[in-house]
């Protein structure tokens, strides 16, 4: 068996796939993609596709050294995302070939279903609490949200109450047996980080995501030293030697995203250091289908597996959905806020081939926006 052909399609909301086909037959669909770099990513899958076609495509391991280590230049956000992507199809056109889903392939089930949260509010959140309660009645058990939008790179008594109330907010409408995580998105100064944290403790969040910019991973270890509340980070490392200044760090979770840190193959090495720091994996999931699919496989097979994130429905998400690219929509189906697990093959998803070639280039790509500080001066985003 030989690989013949690599595809990609750039579909809304902002999401890059990728098609590999075999001589046999047998397709393989992942998911490469830098949200608001599609076109970069897909320049880069279209030239390591030239490393695949002719090849077997059952040398996953072999192919995955290949593209990550075969150029003088390696690394980076753009190069592991196509790797990623390309692996993810490896991966389903393996599992089809033995007709096993992918997480037997990688020591078999250590759980039955995967706990998820889905995301409440906005880039910039205003009302939480009845968003949070609608979530609460679809039957999730935990929400993740913002802690602000735009915040001064030293946190005014206003931010802090803005930020505070917002937590307190969202645990008022949980209760005491459900969780709910809160994203910095780097948009906080280690100074400012450490200010805000202490006041969000006594809500008890399930964790504080990114609390700095991956720029100042080397920082980490004086907020967990200084921070009452578990700090996760890492969708924004795209390897192990990446995770680990994280993990010596202190950090309590680990965040990999499968469309971003090489794909299954290396984000289920990173699972295993991450045990070895007795620390927990969320991976970041705000993507697709397939992403979610391949992140799904890692999930139902990690020991150290905490919970999953999920876009749908996600605020990001204009124009199309997960759902909306797959032949059955049964297998990202929530059940008390869990999805279960299936024995389909591959990445256990069949993607409607159809819709996604109907749906490749027919918008603009997407941008995240840039933000400013009232002062016209740069704001992170």
């Amino acid at each position: 068996m030989k690989i013949t052909r690599v595809e990609t399609f750039a579909v809304p909301p902002r999401w890059l796939l990728c098609r590999v086909e075999t001589d046999d037959g047998v397709i393989g669909w992942g998911e490469p993609v830098v949200e608001g770099r599609a076109a970069t990513v897909r320049t880069a899958v279209r030239e390591l596709s030239e490393l695949l076609v002719g090849r077997d495509p059952l040398r996953i391991e072999d192919h995955w050294q290949t593209m990550t280590k075969g150029s003088f230049y390696r690394g980076g956000p753009v190069l592991s995302s196509a790797v990623a992507g390309l692996d993810q199809a490896l991966w389903d056109i393996a599992g089809k070939v033995y007709g096993a889903p992918v997480h037997h392939m990688l020591g078999g089930p250590v759980r039955d279903r995967v706990r998820a949260y889905t995301w409440v509010g906005g880039d910039e959140p205003a009302q939480i609490a009845e968003a949070v309660r609608e979530q609460v009645e679809a039957g999730f058990t935990a929400v993740k949200m913002n802690a602000s939008g735009r915040m001064n790179r030293l946190a005014t008594a206003r931010d802090i109450d803005e930020v505070v109330s917002r937590a307190a907010a969202a645990r008022e409408a949980l209760g005491d047996d459900k969780d709910f995580a809160v994203d910095f998105h780097g948009r906080f100064t280690v100074a400012n980080a450490a200010k805000v944290l202490p006041h969000l403790a006594p809500y008890n969040p399930l964790f504080v995501e990114e609390p700095v910019l991956p720029e100042y991973t080397h920082r980490l270890r004086d907020l967990v030293g200084v921070s009452p509340v578990p700090l996760a980070t890492g969708e924004r490392l795209y390897s192990r030697t990446d995770v680990l200044p994280a993990l010596t760090a202190g950090v309590a979770v680990l965040q990999p995203d499968l469309s971003h840190a090489g794909g299954i193959s290396e984000v289920r090495r990173i699972a295993a250091l991450a045990e070895t720091f007795d620390v927990l994996l969320a991976p970041h999931c705000p993507l697709g289908p397939v992403s979610l699919a391949a992140s799904l496989q890692v999930a139902l097979s990690t020991p150290n597996f905490l919970i999953q994130e999920q876009s749908i429905g996600i605020h990001y998400n204009v124009g199309a959905g997960p759902l909306d690219y797959l032949v059955d929509t049964t297998p990202l189906r929530f059940h008390d806020g869990h999805l279960l697990r299936t024995s389909a093959p591959g990445l256990g998803v069949e993607v409607d081939e159809k819709a996604v070639r109907a749906a490749d280039d027919t918008v603009a790509h997407w941008h995240n926006p840039v933000w400013r500080h009232t002062d016209g001066s740069f704001a992170e985003w």
